[in-house]
């Protein structure tokens, strides 16, 4: 296998060559490694800088970089497990160069899961991770992080393979990054409290091509129930901009009040916060100690989420404004007009246009319309 070295953080690893020609360069190389999922892992490694748990396990490890970054830059005991005899080999190659204590398996992820527990399992496969939640839900003892790739299916643009792996109706709106990433958590939620143990979220974003979920776990029925009460929908109007949101595992049948209009609900998903700012402020402490390639970007999306309200959905205001056929001033500025008329309004960390606020739809329309 020909290789290359590169870093990331303060890691070293050697990873295989890649065609660079290639629309996906990544899906060349024998053993996949993905430099645009840099950002993905230092929020990791930022994380687990703050949360120190006991062990930590890589499932699908591929190239190895996460597990092999948070044994070399956390050092905490890392487990980094994958089921290809290549990758095996690689990371094995890199435990040994970085001299490190790392374990590495070669086992199929849903089996080690089953057999084994671990404080924290990370899930970040190519593509879906609803074939391993069930296996990770048994097997970590406090914390469960997930990535997602497969954001159409998940956002509503792919309708059916959405429903196929997460059991849920998404529906493709101005807001799918926000529904992709409460699809995803409404379907953690779900394989997880099955178990009677309850779901905290400590830090969960949207961003580009993937979704991330950093998750707390704690035990008991309780706990459980108390994480089922914030499954629900988004109720959107199919004729005009307007929606709600409705606690539940089934949907009521509601009217828009605007235009009289059915709503059609997008869900189960999960409603309520997806970040804890405790965690957040924390991270923002820790972060100018860590090296991280990404640090200036990770600094703006602590930020913004901090900020953010926990809606479920957004408004963008681009999309009101044209259809109020009007040109809108700044989204600072239609911020801080909804905040000098007693509502609550910030950005969302996903779009630069994405505005969350509890002000009804007519005020904000006024407002943007400078009225």
């Amino acid at each position: 296998m020909d290789v290359v070295e590169v870093t990331e953080g303060k890691t070293r690893f050697f990873v295989p060559k890649q065609d660079p020609h290639l629309q996906f360069p990544p899906g060349s190389g024998p053993v996949f490694y993905n430099s645009r999922m840099e950002l993905n892992r230092d929020t990791t490694v930022l994380l687990l800088s703050v949360l120190q748990p006991e062990s930590y396990l890589d499932a699908m490890g591929a190239s190895g970089v996460r597990g092999l970054r948070v044994a070399h830059e956390v050092g905490i005991p890392v487990t980094i497990n994958d089921w290809n005899a290549k990758a095996v080999d690689l990371i094995r190659r890199n435990v040994e160069a970085l001299d490190l204590a790392a374990e590495v398996t070669r086992e199929d992820a849903n089996a080690l899961m089953s057999e084994r527990r671990f404080d924290a399992v990370d899930l970040d496969p190519f593509g879906t991770p609803a074939p391993f939640v069930d296996s990770a839900a048994r097997s970590a003892g406090n914390y469960l992080f997930v990535t997602a790739t497969d954001t159409a299916p998940l956002c509503g643009a792919h309708l059916k393979a959405g429903m196929r792996r997460y059991f849920s109706r998404p529906r493709n709106t101005e807001y799918h990054a926000e529904v992709g990433l409460r699809t995803l958590m409404g379907f953690v939620v779900r394989e997880v409290i099955k178990y009677d143990r309850g779901v905290e979220p400590l830090f969960c974003y949207a961003h580009e091509h993937f979704h991330r979920l950093h998750l707390r776990l704690r035990y008991g029925a309780a706990a459980a129930d108390r994480a089922l009460a914030r499954i629900g929908y988004v109720m959107q109007c199919p004729h005009c901009l307007y929606r709600s949101e409705q606690a539940g595992m089934l949907p009521e049948p509601e009217e828009c009040p605007l235009c009289g209009a059915a709503l059609v609900p997008v869900g189960p998903l999960w409603t309520g916060r997806i970040n804890d700012d405790g965690t957040l402020s924390a991270m923002q402490e820790v972060l100018p100690s860590v090296t991280a390639g990404t640090g200036p970007r990770i600094a703006r999306l602590l930020e913004t989420c901090r900020q953010e309200l926990d809606t479920s959905s957004h408004y963008d205001y681009h999309v009101i404004a044209k259809s109020l056929r009007v040109s809108p001033g700044g989204i600072g500025t239609v911020i801080e007009r909804l905040s000098a008329l007693g509502y609550r309004a910030s950005r969302a960390h996903y779009s630069g246009t994405a505005l969350k606020t509890d002000a009804p739809l007519p005020v904000l329309e006024k407002v943007i319309s400078g009225g």
